[in-house]
């Protein structure tokens, strides 16, 4: 690369600066279809490695701007990780202390990261999905005055994806085209603004919207019922359990919701169970690309499209954050820690320094 070696620029004043302009990366003949060119954007270059940390940084900046944060007030949001990770990094950042809450089966490693960044994690009951945590983070801010991010709610999620992500992705294509962008959606955030964006600079570009086979809520015509704060009043009928840590939960987001009603996606996808997860395998053994399971499952929709494509044809995948946020999940549960029949082979091939296992 031209570039490398160059440096960043000039350093930066603190983290949240280096929010945003994460690369699209070329996927391969070994998963593209051949005459179709696809990337992913890379949101794991981002400091927390999520797309959500252009969600934190919008939401806290925001509240700043208009007075709903106060200095040395306590934030508190409703997360299935990445969220609150990266409200943790902007809250460290800026001295807000910070309360998450998060439904049971997300994975613990998301925990763990919340607390490294100094936030107390609130743990809410499996059964009570994820409008159970939701619930959860408004009872907090009431009972205590605390500021609630209301992420599946305010027009700060959209926006920002709308200001930085939407043209990024235009941007950066500017000297080829884009026929394609292929996102799922948690909250539907970056499905709303920068698919608003993509839209309005490039009115051919098709926009495919994926969600899971095992929560096709979209697909089910049903409606989200709603609180008067535009937050659900219970979950939705048509949500199962999926293994799409951060996409879809047991809801219809008010922000999705407003962009679903501008009828901004092109076609519906639904991700069958196991896909996700090969494809961020695959990612990882064909590209070296480390995504999580929705990073997985977008690809998978992308290389779908392709095949139903135009020859020539370029799609654009959304990768939303880090296989590393995955080690204690499904993406992981077929990579051992201990050497296998074939290491222990390469291992015993010289004589020395050989770790043999343990006879239990």
């Amino acid at each position: 690369m031209a570039n490398r070696g160059k440096g960043y620029g000039p350093p930066l004043d603190n983290i949240s600066e280096a929010v945003g302009n994460t690369p699209l990366v070329k996927i391969s003949e070994r998963i593209c279809p051949a005459g179709r060119t696809i990337y992913g954007k890379c949101e794991y270059f981002n400091p927390l490695s999520s797309v959500k940390d252009r969600l934190a940084l919008s939401i806290i900046e925001t509240a700043e701007k208009d007075g709903s944060l106060k200095p040395g007030q306590t934030v508190v949001e409703a997360t299935s990780g990445n969220t609150g990770i990266a409200v943790a990094m902007i809250c460290a950042q800026r001295g807000y202390p910070c309360v998450i809450t998060m439904a049971e089966p997300f994975s613990v490693e998301r925990r763990k990261l919340m607390r490294m960044l100094g936030a107390k994690v609130i743990v809410t009951p499996k059964a009570g999905k994820g409008t159970g945590m939701v619930e959860k983070a408004a009872e907090l801010a009431e009972k205590h005055g605390w500021f609630l991010c209301h992420q599946f709610e305010t027009e700060a999620n959209w926006k920002i994806h709308y200001d930085t992500t939407g043209p990024e992705i235009c941007n950066d294509l500017k000297d080829s085209k884009l026929d394609y962008w292929v996102t799922g959606y948690g909250t539907g955030g970056t499905f709303h603004g920068a698919g608003k964006y993509i839209k309005e600079a490039s009115p051919d570009t098709k926009i495919i919207l994926a969600e899971p086979g095992a929560a096709n809520l979209i697909g089910s015509g049903i409606k989200t019922e709603r609180k008067a704060d535009g937050s659900p009043a219970g979950s939705h009928p048509a949500f199962a359990a999926h293994p799409i840590q951060g996409w879809t939960p047991d809801f219809i987001p008010l922000v999705l919701e407003k962009g679903l009603d501008q009828t901004l996606q092109d076609e519906m996808v639904e991700i069958p169970d196991g896909v996700a997860v090969a494809m961020s395998q695959s990612l990882a053994r064909n590209e070296g690309i480390l995504t999580g399971i929705s990073g997985g499952a977008t690809m998978w929709a992308a290389v779908e499209t392709a095949k139903k494509a135009p020859e020539g044809s370029v799609i654009v995948a959304m990768l939303p954050d880090t296989g590393e946020r995955y080690l204690s999940t499904p993406l992981f549960a077929s990579i051992a820690a201990d050497m296998n029949e074939e290491e222990l082979e390469i291992a015993r091939s010289t004589p020395n320094f050989i770790l043999e296992p343990v006879e239990a």
